[in-house]
């Protein structure tokens, strides 16, 4: 066999190969609420598409109340019908608990843990296992009237609850 026909024929196989590869999709799932950030993130898909043609992604896009309410149900249940959760602080310490979420411990190594606000990653850690990543910050904050709560005989402790 001449080395032009064996070229062709191993661009051939390549190229049918590569055509196979391509035509499997990976589809994944994000469960998410519709506030601007995260619709913002749905708008970066053709740039995601670009870099990713082999996954399509189904975005889920619900008030928050009744995500909050179809994603515990779903989770709690092991049901499987999302493959991406968009959660809070609030969900991350118990679920991780009850072993619900998987750890992102094997993250690539680019992605440094310690670029995270000690109080974000805490939030979203469980006996040392990180198993949310932000994709933004919020806080809570007390105000109040120092004259209102001096004329109620009142004082502000140093770390109200």
């Amino acid at each position: 066999m001449t080395l032009t026909l064996r070229a062709l024929l191993g661009a051939s196989a390549l190229l049918a190969l590569t055509g196979f590869a391509q035509a499997e999709t990976t589809e994944i799932t994000v469960a998410t609420v519709n506030n601007g950030d995260m619709v913002r993130m749905q708008g970066l898909m053709d740039d995601f598409y670009a870099k990713h043609p082999d996954i399509h992604v189904n975005w889920v896009t619900l008030e928050e109340n009744v995500l909050r309410q179809k994603v515990t149900t779903d989770i709690a249940t092991k049901g499987g019908q999302f493959d991406v959760l968009t959660i809070g602080t609030y969900e991350v310490p118990i679920w991780g608990k009850q072993g619900w979420l998987v750890s992102l411990n094997d993250l690539p190594a680019d992605y440094d843990k310690a670029d995270l606000l000690p109080a974000i990653a805490g939030g979203l850690t469980v006996d040392g296992n990180l198993y949310a990543s932000p994709f933004y910050g919020e806080s809570s904050m007390v105000m109040y009237r120092k004259d209102l709560m001096d004329a109620a005989g009142m004082k502000m402790p140093d770390a109200p609850t």
